[in-house]
């Protein structure tokens, strides 16, 4: 079965220039990505996720539609 996940990240360089980007699944469970570049990083990332759900299932989902004001 496909199912989509929405997980919201952060990505960032770290001192040698190498990118990270991470995602936390649950509380208990974090993963991360890396690359050359940002998109790279969140491609190994996409692929990371992948991994760990195929291993421990995918994550309970609150779905909220919610009204954001213009800034």
């Amino acid at each position: 079965m496909r199912r989509q996940l929405h997980l919201p990240f952060i990505v960032g360089q770290d001192e040698d220039g190498t990118w990270i980007a991470e995602a936390a699944l649950t509380p208990d469970i974090f993963v991360s990505g890396e690359g050359e570049t940002r998109e790279a990083s969140l491609d190994d990332l996409r692929f990371q996720i992948a991994r760990v759900v195929a291993d421990s299932g995918a994550p309970e989902q609150l779905v909220v539609d919610v009204d954001v004001p213009d800034n």
